[in-house]
């Protein structure tokens, strides 16, 4: 049997399994999907302590994402693109310390068109071209915020192992972080597999930070399927690195936080 995919109205792909179904089937069945309102990353919620430090209440904290998608157009672009809007949120919630504080917010909107991509009437991957907003909310010396033009892409090798990539041209507005690039990087490369049960996952994520020498933040994550009727995982993170927030962007983190998170289907947007 073929395994065939095609993207649903969030823009995520859909396993199809029928050997049956061609090329213009998948693209039919996407432009016939009607506006739509998805997930776009992973959304999940994670508490634990940092790893080589003693945990205490100012570093032990949970982080999560809410992050989500609208398919602004029904009929395809030029050169068969979609039209999307994209609203990505991260929080760090520091609830062992008084009054709970939540320390850092990060918003991250950002427009662009998405790209399925056909090869040998197989649905292989897609393509994502965004302007990115990012900042944090605040002002100040406190104030952080830059603009990306992005290129990214994921490609499926096979039906449990897909590769991606995504390269920025930047733009630093932010006073306070006009070095960010040093931090926050300038690329980005990473894998994720799945078992052919689709109830473990894993992948790498890693960010190349400005300059020549091997200099990369790290994500590490690991997932396991509660029911194949859901896509609520449990769910293992764990960042090695700089800019994982905005705030803090030039402190060093090594954190382990476990928790559960939802997945759209079959692979995430980094």
């Amino acid at each position: 049997m073929i395994c065939l995919a095609s993207f649903d109205a969030q823009g995520q792909i859909v396993p199809v399994e029928d050997e049956t179904v061609n090329v213009d089937s998948l693209k039919r069945a996407f432009a016939d999907t009607h506006y739509y309102f998805g997930l776009y990353r992973d959304n999940y919620f994670i508490f634990g302590p940092p790893i080589g430090r003693k945990p205490t209440a100012a570093n032990t904290n949970i982080k999560f994402q809410i992050s989500i998608a609208q398919k602004l157009t029904k009929n395809t672009l030029p050169w068969g693109t979609y039209l999307y809007l994209y609203y990505t949120q991260k929080v760090f919630w520091n609830v062992l310390q008084n009054s709970m504080p939540m320390t850092d917010l990060n918003f991250n909107p950002g427009i662009g068109l998405a790209k399925p991509i056909f090869i040998k009437n197989r649905f292989i991957g897609k393509i994502n071209l965004q302007l990115e907003h990012e900042s944090n909310g605040r002002d100040g010396l406190e104030s952080r915020s830059w603009e990306r033009l992005t290129l990214g892409g994921s490609i499926m090798v096979d039906p449990n192992f897909i590769v991606y990539g995504k390269f920025w041209i930047p733009y630093v507005d932010g006073v306070n972080n006009k070095d960010i690039l040093k931090y926050c990087g300038i690329y980005q490369i990473g894998w994720s597999f799945q078992t052919n049960d689709k109830k473990l996952s894993c992948g790498v994520t890693m960010v190349k930070r400005s300059g020549w020498n091997f200099n990369y933040n790290f994500i590490i994550e690991a997932a396991y399927r509660f029911s194949l009727k859901s896509n609520q995982y449990l769910f293992a993170q764990y960042y090695n690195g700089y800019g994982e927030g905005l705030l803090d962007y030039k402190q060093y983190h090594s954190q382990l936080r476990v928790g559960i998170v939802i997945k759209p289907t079959l692979f995430s947007e980094y």
